[in-house]
């Protein structure tokens, strides 16, 4: 092996049951590099990396890490390797500390007969935070009170913490707001200058573009090929992923508001903490209304308010017909649907299968009486998991062993199924790749024309102009403006009143 190549895998293959999820891989990493390894969602990225770092265990090939064989048993076996990853979705755990979080399995490290030193642990985690550049973050706060982005960061600086020669950053950054992305970007280029590596996992085109020397790409468990910086478009990135052009338009090829005058919700003076501050608007029916802004605007408080999930403080949420949404039965009710940013934790049972996702919230629909009958829930969940094409074995498999993309698609068939006619979507396209992106997109545009409402939170500018017909931008918790869909609209109208 050459002496520059830090990781070389050859011939991996791994399958699932009848899924192959990799197939004959062989690819090799430098030192001192960043390489983007991309993919569709279900192309194999997650189980490449989860080889080398020890969570899976290919069924055959095999590896070298810095020369020598490397067959990790576990996690707990690559890191002392110092080899780590960062992960896309939630990684810490409630009713815990900032720093318990951060050193859970290591208290022995600050402790003497059997007594944790609490002082000493939350100076080390603070130090360790500080060092990322994430030290406002406060190393004694329960964790539960962090943003999804916080806690995400908590998680590279623990990671950060072991000083790792090769380091997978693997969809961390659709978390992340772009003040926490420029953060791991710097990350990322010290760990280059320093003459470690960086296996760079996105669907971002324009991060890989910017941050990666080369690209290895997946396509369907298969490796297609590695192109070098000088190539790297998004043009041939898409190509290479899908295996063809994307043809037609990506968002609505339509510049025109085009929705009905009949308002179909009402938010009404809403407002909870600093969070949402006296937020009015009303949504039509057949209009996607875009909510955009920074990640602490109090957008994704917003939705859960309009959900009924959280209680504002005053205000309130009401249908055309007068129905105030004051918890999230009566939303579902009234076909409200809600699609949170974090769906692991927030909209999937991950230890459950995929019928009983999509099947839970229209039990109402094939329940008689007091009893469910199998034979319909089954029909319920397998039609609509397959007018979504779910990539799965059967609607029996665990929503887990799902890839991201294919995950989102059974979040979005759960309220398909339940014949939603109003849709809170936060953040619908985070962590998915292109393909699925322009599915979802193409199916807001087909709920559109049904005259289906849909309020969707984004935090990438030109999702926001190309799918919405108004979109309001918040800051502070405040609403800063109000912009109606035009040729002429664009990302520099949005960015002052964001700022």
């Amino acid at each position: 092996m050459q002496k520059d190549i830090v990781i070389k895998v050859e011939n991996i293959t791994k399958t699932f049951g009848m899924t192959k999820a990799l197939t004959d891989v062989s690819l090799q990493i430098a030192y001192g590099e960043i390489r983007g390894l991309i993919g569709e969602n279900g192309s194999g990225k997650s189980t490449l990396a989860s080889m080398i770092v020890g969570t899976g265990h290919p069924d055959s090939g095999r590896m070298w890490y810095k020369g020598e064989e490397h067959a990790p048993k576990n996690m707990l076996e690559s890191k002392k390797k110092k080899i780590n990853i960062l992960v896309q979705e939630n990684g810490t755990i409630n009713g815990l500390t900032v720093a318990e979080n951060m050193f859970l399995g290591k208290e022995s490290s600050f402790s003497k007969m059997g007594n944790v030193y609490k002082k000493k642990l939350i100076k080390e985690a603070q130090k360790a935070l500080k060092n990322i550049g994430a030290d406002y973050i406060n190393a004694a706060d329960r964790i539960e009170r962090l943003s999804f982005e916080d806690r995400k960061l908590v998680e590279v600086a623990v990671a950060m913490y072991s000083e790792p020669d090769v380091l997978f950053v693997d969809e961390t950054t659709t978390a992340l707001s772009q003040k926490g992305r420029e953060l791991v970007y710097k990350l990322m280029d010290d760990m280059r200058k320093q003459g470690k590596t960086v296996i760079f996992i996105s669907h971002d085109m324009e991060e890989l573009e910017r941050m990666c020397d080369s690209i290895s790409v997946l396509r369907d468990g298969n490796f297609v090929g590695t192109i070098q910086k000088e190539e790297i478009t998004q043009d041939v990135l898409k190509r290479m992923m899908i295996g063809r052009d994307l043809t037609g338009d990506y968002y609505r090829s339509d510049c025109k508001l085009s929705y009905s005058d009949r308002v179909v919700l009402e938010v009404n003076g809403v407002s909870y903490g600093t969070s949402v501050q006296n937020i009015s608007f009303q949504l039509h029916k057949g209009e996607i209304l875009g909510l955009g802004g920074l990640t602490e605007c109090g957008m994704h408080e917003l939705c859960k308010i309009i959900f009924g999930a959280v209680k504002p403080d005053k205000g309130s949420v009401r249908l055309a017909d007068g129905t105030e949404i004051k918890s999230p039965s009566v939303a579902i009710e009234n076909k409200i649907a809600y699609m949170p940013k974090d769906r692991d934790l927030e909209s999937l049972f991950l230890a459950t299968s995929i019928k009983d996702n999509i099947s839970m919230a229209s039990l109402n629909k094939v329940k008689k009486g007091i009893f469910i009958p199998p034979k319909e829930e089954r029909e319920l969940a397998d039609f609509n998991a397959k007018k979504l094409e779910v990539k799965m074995q059967n609607i029996t498999q665990y929503v887990r062993e799902l890839s991201g993309g294919n995950k989102q698609k059974v979040v979005v068939a759960k309220w398909m199924a339940n014949d939603s006619e109003i849709l809170i979507m936060d953040c619908p396209t985070r962590g998915i790749d292109i393909g699925v992106k322009a599915a979802i997109y193409r199916l807001m545009e087909q709920l559109k024309k049904e005259g289906k409402s849909i309020i969707m939170v984004s935090e990438e500018m030109p999702e926001l102009l190309g799918m919405s017909d108004r979109i309001i931008v918040m800051k502070d918790g405040k609403q800063t403006g109000q912009f109606d869909r035009s040729e002429s609209l664009g990302e520099e109208n949005l960015i002052h009143a964001m700022l």
